[in-house]
Order: C-alpha cells, then sequence, then structure tokens
C-alpha cells in the first residue's frame, strides 16, 4: 500500500525521536513518503497531490487543524486517512477511539490496516471547506482567535489559557448585548436573536484535559450537524449551559439556547462580521456561511 506521511514540525506533543519512531513503524507496512509541512494550507496541498497520483493512504501526523487540512486534500477521492495524535487536544482522533499516545496511535492504525478495519464518517461542510468535529462563529472563535495569538508569543496551549481567554473574551471581548445571528434552514422559519454558534459533527466539542465537554451530545459521526446557539450572554445563564457542557446528560436544557439535531443544511448571517473557526482554527470573519452535512464523505482507518 502506498502511503505519505504529513507531519507538521510544530505540533506540540512530538518531537523528532517520536517521529522517528512513527516513520519506521509505518515502514514496516507502507511503501511510505514523507513530507513536512511548511506553512499554514501546505497539507491541503500535499494531501492533494497524493490523491492526484493515486496515493492509498494519507497519514496526518500533527493537531486537529493538521488534519482538517489533510481531509480537504482527499475529499471526494479515494484515497483514505488515517490520523495520529501529535497536537495538544486532538479531538478527531480521540473521538474516533484512538489513543492519545501518537506511538500507541501508530500500532493501533498498523493493526487496523492489517485487519482491514475501516470507517465511513461523514464531514461537515461550511461553504467550499469541509471540517471533522466543528466550526463555531461568535465567541468560540473569539477565544480560538485570541488563544492562537498567545501561541504565536511563546503561550502553550494549555486548558488553562483556554479558559483566560474565554473569561476574558466574555467580559470586555465579545457583544453581549445586541445578538446579530440569524439561522435559516430549508423549510423552516428562521431562528432570529443568536449571539453565536457552535456547530458539532461529533461528539465531544473539546477536551478539557480528560475530560470531554459537549455543548452537542447528540451528535455523531454517522449524524447531520448539531447546533447550540445562545439567546442570551448573561453571566448566570451562560455559566449554566457551560455547566451542563461538562455533564454526561443526553440533551442541554436551558431557554437561554438555541438547539438543533441532525441538521442537512442551513445558513448562518450576521449583520456584523464574527470570528469564524473550522476544527479549532481560526479562518478569519465572516457575514454568511452556508453548512452542510456531507454524509459518507470519507474512510478513516481505525
Amino acid at each position: 500500500m502506498r502511503a505519505v506521511l504529513v507531519f507538521n514540525p510544530k505540533a506540540t506533543a512530538t518531537n523528532a525521536r517520536v517521529r522517528d519512531v512513527i516513520k519506521r513503524a509505518l515502514e514496516s507496512d507502507l511503501k511510505l513518503d514523507v513530507v513536512e509541512t511548511k506553512r499554514r494550507g501546505h497539507a491541503i496541498e500535499v494531501a492533494r497531490t497524493a490523491a492526484a497520483d493515486g496515493v492509498d493512504l494519507v497519514v496526518a501526523l500533527g493537531g486537529d487543524g493538521t488534519i482538517n487540512e489533510v481531509v480537504n486534500g482527499i475529499v471526494g477521492t479515494s484515497t483514505e486517512l488515517a490520523v495520529v495524535p501529535g497536537g495538544s487536544t486532538n479531538v478527531f482522533a480521540r473521538a474516533l477511539g484512538l489513543s492519545g499516545n501518537a506511538v500507541e496511535a501508530t500500532s493501533e492504525i498498523l493493526d487496523a490496516l492489517r485487519t482491514g478495519r475501516r470507517r465511513r464518517v461523514n464531514l461537515g461542510r461550511a461553504d467550499e471547506r469541509y471540517f471533522t468535529f466543528c466550526a463555531g462563529v461568535g465567541i468560540d472563535a473569539e477565544v480560538v482567535r485570541a488563544v492562537e495569538r498567545h501561541r504565536r508569543n511563546g503561550r502553550d496551549a494549555t486548558p488553562a489559557l483556554y479558559v483566560r481567554s474565554a473569561v476574558a473574551q466574555f467580559y470586555t471581548g465579545t457583544e453581549r448585548k445586541v445578538p446579530s445571528i440569524t439561522l435559516d434552514r430549508p423549510g423552516h422559519p428562521p431562528v432570529t436573536g443568536l449571539f453565536n454558534a457552535i456547530v458539532a459533527n461529533g461528539s465531544p466539542w473539546t477536551y478539557f484535559g480528560e475530560h470531554p465537554v459537549d455543548p452537542c451530545p447528540l451528535a455523531n459521526f454517522d449524524g447531520g450537524l448539531d447546533v447550540l446557539a445562545m439567546k442570551r450572554l448573561r453571566t448566570v445563564a451562560t455559566l449554566r449551559v457551560v455547566r451542563q457542557m461538562f455533564d454526561a446528560k443526553p440533551r442541554l436544557s436551558s431557554r437561554a439556547a438555541f438547539q438543533l439535531h441532525d441538521a442537512d443544511e442551513f445558513t448562518i448571517t450576521s449583520d456584523r462580521p464574527l470570528a469564524y473557526q473550522l476544527d479549532g482554527d481560526y479562518l478569519g470573519e465572516v457575514e454568511r456561511v452556508t453548512f452542510r452535512s456531507v454524509r459518507d464523505a470519507l474512510s478513516v482507518v481505525v
């Protein structure tokens, strides 16, 4: 089997020695080429070229951003995906049931290749960009933007940094008085007066250390898209919703929140530019995005 290992040298949970161990392990079963990403978006180009050349498998070694790029390079082709977690959170890999340890996950992938284990998963699509587990418009994307800024200044992406950034953004950065978002879904009346939109293609949405965080606990890789949007951003109401995200409940309960389950398509519009993220990567500001569920979109070795 021909394969390409795409790795992000800036991935926080691996180093050159670990990458060499992973490379040697994969080479024992695969005809392997190895490519190091040089810049943001490079993994899309590498994966797209590999798929066009008829490569059977692309192995993504890095965080969720690297995985997202690889997926966007191979979706719609026969090339399969394997994921080796190398980032700080590794939501997609962990949600698939892979070990959080990169070397152990590599062993699991090799076992899956030998036994023929595959999983077909649905993907989300935001306009023309695909995502594996989450997207966000509004305050969660603002927090991602703040964390990325701190990381460029040399800070580690720890849970504590996310908490501090979220609290600072909530009280001093985001608009909490005048909502700007409308959600339009085919065949349904528009939902107005929303402050944000968390869009989930799977569960959990993220992890706080080892603990899953689930704003859309019914979301899964075999279904459509779920949404959690806040209708009020007052402190007490928001804290109640956040607390429920940490509970093992099948569905959140709050009059301050709008929820949508298993949707095929909807459009988010805002009367002002809002921060926007996919799979934990900040992608700028938007005023309109159409989200779609793409069924049976990708084969993952797992």
